[in-house]
C-alpha cells in the first residue's frame, strides 16, 4: 500500500473519494503517468474494477486520460484539486446563501414571521410533562390513568368476546 491507513480516512473525508479511488489515485500520484494495468498492480485494486475507478476519477477531475495504446492516465496535482474543491464549495455556499435570501422575501417567510409574532400561547413543557422516581411512583400513575379511563360500549363487547 502506498499510503498509511490512517490517512485514507482523511483523504476520503476531504476529497470525497472511495477506498478504490484513493488507492488508484495515490498510485497514479506516485507515478505521474501510468496505464490502468500498472495501476492495478501497484494499488492492489482488481484489474476488472480499475477501469471503472479511473473513469470515476476522471469525471471528478483527479486524472486526465491520455489516448494511445495503451491508454494512460495522468495525475492532476493535489494543489489543483484542492483549489477545485475549494472553488466548488464556494459556489455551493454562494448558491445556498442566495436561496436563503430569496426565502427571506417570500410569502411563506412572511407568514412564518406573522405566526411567530401573533402565534399561540407559550406552553411551558413542565406543565404538560411529569417525572416519576421509582417503581411505586410509576405504578401509582398507571393506576391513576387506568382508574380514570372509560371503555366505550363497543370496546366492552370486544373484551367479553376475547
Amino acid at each position: 500500500m502506498l499510503i498509511q491507513k490512517e490517512n485514507i480516512e482523511k483523504i476520503r473525508d476531504n476529497f470525497g473519494l472511495n477506498h478504490y479511488e484513493i488507492k488508484i489515485w495515490t498510485a497514479l500520484l506516485s507515478r505521474g503517468i501510468a496505464a490502468a494495468s500498472d495501476l492495478a498492480d501497484l494499488s492492489g485494486v482488481p484489474r476488472s474494477r480499475c477501469y471503472d475507478v479511473l473513469e470515476s476519477l476522471e469525471k471528478k477531475g483527479f486524472t486526465i486520460m491520455k489516448i494511445g495504446k495503451p491508454i494512460k492516465y495522468i495525475a492532476i496535482k493535489p494543489e489543483e484539486i484542492l483549489e477545485r474543491i475549494k472553488k466548488n464549495i464556494q459556489q455551493e455556499s454562494y448558491i445556498n446563501l442566495k436561496l436563503l435570501e430569496t426565502i427571506r422575501v417570500s410569502e411563506i417567510f412572511h407568514e412564518l414571521e406573522l405566526l411567530h409574532k401573533t402565534g399561540i400561547e407559550h406552553i411551558d413543557p413542565e406543565e404538560i410533562t411529569d417525572t416519576f422516581l421509582g417503581r411505586s411512583e410509576i405504578n401509582r400513575h398507571i393506576k391513576k390513568i387506568t382508574d380514570s379511563a372509560k371503555l366505550l360500549p363497543l370496546q366492552r363487547k370486544d373484551l367479553r368476546e376475547s
